[in-house]
């Protein structure tokens, strides 16, 4: 058994070049969000859910992104509201958010 249920990646690359990448579309602000509702919520700690910061993911094109460990489960978003479904419906319900659902291999 895995120290936390789910382990949640946020992806908050910030390129120099001008490119897409998360940090543009406030991943780090989200990532921080996300921590503070966890913990508001009881949600966070052994057992529970951690909240991380990842370098570069490679799917900035699709960005934000994050993604949830074990069941390796990307998700895009665009605000606290996507994210609040996030934490409800997944992380709390066991049940994937397919709206917000990234396929791992082919992006779409």
């Amino acid at each position: 058994m895995s120290f936390y249920q789910y382990h949640v990646f946020f992806c908050t690359n910030q390129r120099d070049n001008g490119e897409q990448c998360c940090e543009q579309c406030h991943a780090t602000e989200i990532r921080a969000y996300t921590k503070a509702r966890l913990k508001q919520l009881g949600l966070s700690g052994a057992g529970k859910v951690r909240i991380n910061t990842a370098g570069c993911l490679g799917r900035c094109e699709l960005g934000p992104v994050l993604v949830v460990y074990p069941e390796a489960i990307w998700y895009t978003y665009v605000d606290r509201e996507d994210i609040d479904e996030i934490i409800e419906q997944h992380l709390q319900g066991g049940q994937i958010v397919k709206r917000l659902l990234i396929d791992a291999d082919t992006g779409i």
